[in-house]
């Protein structure tokens, strides 16, 4: 079965423990994540994310509330969060560039 991704309105930038930034634009991508490169196999919020990242993929929780629980899975982990602005703040020349 094929499940439609859901993208957030605000994309999450992450600092990975090996220092790289990785930015995350959707419940796919958290969950992708999640089960297939994070760094420890456990932990409180962990679970949460995974459960959040799953059920709003079927619908069952809404994205926003995923999100939510994928950045509190990293900072348990370890890996902070980057200060996002929302692309109505990016001044538009900016936004034209990129």
């Amino acid at each position: 079965m094929n499940i439609p991704d859901l993208p957030w309105s605000v994309p999450l930038r992450v600092r990975l423990q090996c220092g790289v930034e990785r930015t995350f634009s959707s419940v796919y991508e958290a969950v992708d994540f999640l089960e297939n490169e994070w760094p420890l196999r456990n932990g409180e919020w962990y679970e949460r994310a995974i459960g959040l990242c799953r059920d709003a993929l079927n619908r069952l929780a809404p994205a926003a509330l995923a999100r939510e629980a994928f950045a509190a899975a990293c900072l348990e982990a370890g890996m902070p969060i980057a200060a996002q602005r929302p692309a109505s703040l990016v001044p538009a020349a900016r936004r034209k560039a990129a």
